[in-house]
């Protein structure tokens, strides 16, 4: 008697052929895709519209064509870990920024326009707003400390003689 079994299950190695080489990029599939829906939105917009507002939503919809254009030229498989480094800091940053903020406009909120509330009154009618603003920040803080703990790995450059 065998007891070893065989893998049943297929791997993402196995599955390489349901990938076709020819698929789009998804940054071109996010050009063309939203190029679908803007278009016959300004179209049917623009006859409708004050002349003014007409020619300024025209003017969105070709700055969008163009940046689009230039965005669905990146490649994505070239973008590595040390260039996003600066992103996930501001994202870190930003989570920190606005969970701060958030509490201080809800205390501010609490101190001034509730005044009629206790104390108690006041956490047990915004006690979950209070949480999610601190979730927000704690999960800021874990972004940048895992940034700060992420070892720094220059791309290698090829030197000129």
């Amino acid at each position: 008697m065998d007891f070893e079994g065989q893998p049943t299950a297929t791997t993402a190695t196995d599955n390489m052929e349901l990938r076709s080489p020819n698929a789009r990029k998804p940054l071109v599939l996010l050009r063309d895709t939203e190029a679908l829906l803007r278009r016959p939105t300004v179209a049917k917009l623009v006859p409708i519209l004050p002349p003014k507002l007409s020619n300024k939503l025209q003017t969105a919809s070709s700055v969008a064509e163009e940046s689009l254009k230039e965005l669905a030229e990146i490649d994505l498989e070239e973008i590595g870990d040390f260039e996003l480094r600066p992103a996930r800091i501001r994202v870190g940053l930003s989570f920190v920024g606005f969970g701060a903020l958030m509490i201080l406009i809800l205390l501010l909120h609490l101190k001034t326009l509730n005044l009629q509330f206790s104390t108690v009154e006041q956490i047990r009618q915004c006690w979950y707003q209070y949480v999610w603003f601190v979730c927000l920040g704690v999960a800021g803080m874990f972004i940048l400390g895992r940034e700060a703990m992420r070892p720094i790995r220059k791309p290698r450059k090829l030197q000129k003689r």
